[in-house]
């Protein structure tokens, strides 16, 4: 039965309330702003209104609560607001996705970017869901084509895995989240662009996405300007509208890019909060904030759709120990590593498949594909070995059987990882076998 078509509007009007509870400016320090008035109603989460008495408004979120006043960290910079101006208090932090969100750009509170109306759904839901009870979780399903044959054969991707994208910066990571977009099997896909450069949303948007991408997709974007409140909600909402989704029964795709500056926005809200630093500067909370996140998404319970997860993260240097990286790489279902030497040779998407591993096999696979799979493996490393000997001239063809088969099928290999694989994950194996065949 189709649902009223003017049931967002209904909810929207049942949402109003002619009384707001309203506070006043008491002190602004430090980047934060100390209102008074609204203890009592007030909950740690919530949003508020700083209203400068000159006109205009910025939104804020209560940070700390205390007896007599709360702790409330603006939207930005709280330029004009006075001693004694008003703070609306607004109501929990929440959003309302519909399934008329698809094909459009929104920003965290739910508003259009893309210059068009746009309704919220009938039902709101909350910025920082719980996970689905782990008992009641089904397990991984079955694997997905992405249209890249690396993915296809060596990395495969199944129906409800995590994976984490590992990359620095310009080796291609936005590409091959886009190609994921276009190629994954999925009713949805959902994008959470956190930090981009604002020029780079709609170039993302409409170059690299292109409307095939886009038709499918819901983009939650948080420009590199706005403040780390605004950028860590981006991650949370776009969860949220994914959850929508895989509630409704659907299979979405989700990918953020990039948790490493949903940890940064963390760690600055944290800091203001006066929560102590560590971990390279990183807050003791930011593990359970990107452990809680990336909980979220997977196999949903009975009755409801998945969430296939691509998280990007952001390493400098290629330090895969840096603690973003090294957290979140130990709550996925695999990780892929994106290497500047492999990119800059020209090769893309530049994975290092010595690196990555898809926690997905070798369930994922029949028992003729592990074996495509651990030859292609051993073979790679065994040249990766001997590489320096090889280019300098100084190893000796029939010195080792294992390295004369590496050298005689690397090229081959190395063009296949950067194949496209239109027909499919069969005839990706297919494209395997022949260019092992030399071997096996």
């Amino acid at each position: 039965m189709p649902s009223c078509p003017f049931a967002p509007l209904v909810s929207r009007v049942e949402s109003l309330s002619p009384v707001r509870p309203l506070g006043r400016v008491a002190e602004s320090r430090g980047g934060t702003v100390t209102v008074s008035g609204l203890s009592r109603e007030a909950a740690l989460g919530d949003m508020v209104c700083l209203r400068p008495a000159g006109g205009g408004g910025r939104h804020g979120e209560i940070l700390s609560l205390a007896r007599d006043c709360v702790t409330v960290l603006p939207d930005g910079v709280p330029d004009g607001l006075s001693v004694g101006d008003s703070v609306l208090l607004t109501g929990r932090s929440e959003i309302a996705p519909d399934d008329r969100w698809r094909g459009r750009i929104i920003d965290p509170f739910g508003n259009p970017l893309d210059g068009r109306p746009l309704m919220p759904g009938p039902r709101p839901r909350p910025l920082r869901a719980v996970p689905p009870a782990p008992v009641g979780r089904r397990g991984l399903g079955v694997r997905l084509a992405t249209g890249m044959a690396a993915f296809d054969t060596l990395l495969p991707l199944v129906r409800g895995q995590r994976i984490g994208l590992f990359a620095g910066s310009g080796v291609g990571k936005s590409t091959l989240l886009a190609s994921f977009a276009r190629g994954v099997q999925a009713d949805i896909v959902v994008l959470a662009l956190i930090g981009e450069r604002g020029r780079e949303l709609g170039e993302f948007v409409h170059n690299v996405l292109g409307t095939e991408g886009m038709a499918r997709s819901v983009v939650v974007a948080a420009t590199a300007d706005r403040s780390p409140l605004v950028r860590r909600r981006a991650a949370w909402a776009a969860m949220a509208v994914a959850e929508h989704f895989r509630d409704r029964g659907k299979s979405v795709l989700f990918l953020a890019d990039s948790v490493t500056r949903f940890a940064e926005a963390h760690r600055e809200l944290a800091l203001a909060a006066s929560e102590t630093n560590a971990l390279r500067g990183y807050p003791p909370s930011t593990a359970q904030e990107i452990m809680a996140l990336a909980e979220r998404a997977g196999p949903g319970g009975a009755g409801a759709g998945d969430i296939t997860a691509v998280f990007s993260v952001l390493v400098a240097g290629s330090d895969m120990d840096e603690p973003v990286a090294d957290i979140l790489r130990g709550v996925l279902d695999g990780h892929v590593v994106l290497d500047r030497q492999i990119a800059e040779r020209g090769r893309f998407p530049a994975v290092n498949l010595l690196r990555s591993v898809s926690r997905s096999l070798p369930a994922a696979a029949s028992e003729t594909e592990n074996h495509l799979i651990m030859t292609a493996r051993r073979l790679l490393g065994v040249y990766d070995r001997a590489e320096m000997m090889i280019q300098a001239g100084l190893y000796s063809a029939g010195s080792d059987p294992e390295v004369d088969k590496a050298v005689r099928v690397w090229p081959a290999l190395d063009g296949f990882l950067s194949e496209a694989a239109p027909d499919g994950v069969q005839s990706s194996f297919e494209r395997l076998h022949a260019v092992l065949s030399p071997v096996l």
